[in-house]
């Protein structure tokens, strides 16, 4: 087995870097999935903005399906996918929102258009068409000027604190190295290799 098991997250730190220096669009894109209501589960990417030892996280507007599913049902799993490299992680874990303080910090950094973008995107409700976008974007952009613009109630974060964490690197003839490492009560990670 070439996959270290001993710290899942210093290793997922060195993959992370690896594949920011190879993969030519969104190292950090991560595919997300919630389950619904109905028990229908739901799968989109979004990108993480955060890792460590707590967990991985991402942010969203409150109101978007994948909110509202977290919030109801605060579990979910995460992927990782760098062709690239050819690896990808597997993450399995309990979901709590991030505090206002990282929040409005994240926030802060972004750029001022995807700000306004988010006050302006009602995230994952109905629009008659692309114009009402554009229309709340130029109200909000009006609204803000060249001031301050705050953090929106309805824009928060999520952190993904991790009980199953699953390396996958390809190997000749797909006879592939794949490790599954699961916390225990203390707090310490078992590694156990799995079949391709």
């Amino acid at each position: 087995m070439s996959i270290p098991v001993d710290d899942p997250f210093t290793l997922f730190g060195e993959w992370l870097n690896e594949a920011t220096a190879s993969e030519p669009n969104d190292p950090n894109a991560m595919a997300l999935s919630t389950v619904g209501p109905d028990g229908m589960p739901s799968c989109r990417m979004v990108l993480l903005k955060d890792f460590d030892e707590n967990g991985f996280v991402f942010y969203t507007n409150l109101g978007s399906q994948k909110a509202r599913e977290l919030t109801a049902h605060p579990m979910a799993a995460l992927l990782f996918h760098w062709k690239s490299l050819q690896r990808q992680v597997r993450v399995q874990g309990t979901i709590t929102p991030v505090s206002a303080e990282e929040a409005d910090a994240y926030f802060a950094s972004r750029a001022r258009d995807s700000r306004i973008g988010a006050w302006a995107s009602k995230q994952s409700q109905p629009m008659e068409g692309r114009w009402e976008l554009e229309k709340r974007v130029a109200a909000f952009a009006l609204k803000f000027g060249i001031g301050e613009i705050p953090r929106p109630e309805f824009w928060s974060g999520f952190r993904l604190t991790p009980r199953v964490i699953e390396f996958w690197k390809a190997g000749a003839f797909r006879l592939h190295d794949r490790v599954r490492l699961e916390r225990q009560p203390d707090g310490a990670w078992r590694g156990t290799p799995l079949f391709p």
